[in-house]
């Protein structure tokens, strides 16, 4: 819990160390969901076709679960005011190559920070409209009529057999 002395916000946080994926990979979740409430941000965590979209959950999940069992919150008022991901000590591995030599393989990790507020109103962002706009029309390109005399010197007779 984190109490802000200048302006009272009340903030939970929940960080997640040492996930195991790239910080690169984990920031494009996310920029998905800051601002967003925090029950928005779960349900389009939940059909984000990502590995990172599963550790971000967890962590906001855990943050969720912070701020109703130690400041008595409810989950209905919590937005996502800060989600971070920075980078986290990095695992150095061998690849064997050729010739006896080996190439470097480096495992990142990286630490995942969500912090909640109930301070910030509740915005929804507004499905985009959808709005019709009149299109050109094309002069389509017809082909050419063909002439009768033309079909029936190119095609041959089928009751030509006697």
């Amino acid at each position: 819990m984190v109490i802000n002395k200048y302006n009272n916000d009340m903030q939970v946080k929940s960080i997640y160390r040492f996930a195991r994926i790239s910080a690169f990979k984990a920031r494009e979740v996310t920029r998905e969901i800051q601002g967003l409430p925090a029950t928005d941000a779960l349900d389009l965590l939940r059909f984000t076709p990502k590995k990172a979209a599963l550790l971000v959950t967890k962590t906001l999940k855990s943050a969720i679960a912070n701020a109703e069992n130690n400041n008595n919150l409810n989950a209905s008022t919590l937005v996502v005011k800060e989600a971070v991901v920075g980078e986290g000590a990095t695992l150095k591995r061998s690849q064997p190559k050729a010739r006896g030599s080996a190439g470097p393989i480096r495992k990142r990790t990286s630490h995942i920070r969500i912090i909640l507020t109930d301070e910030i109103e509740i915005k929804r962002r507004e499905p985009a409209a959808k709005t019709k706009k009149p299109r050109a029309r094309k002069a389509a390109a017809k082909p050419a009529p063909v002439a009768a005399a033309e079909t029936e010197t190119s095609a041959p007779a089928a009751d030509s057999k006697e």
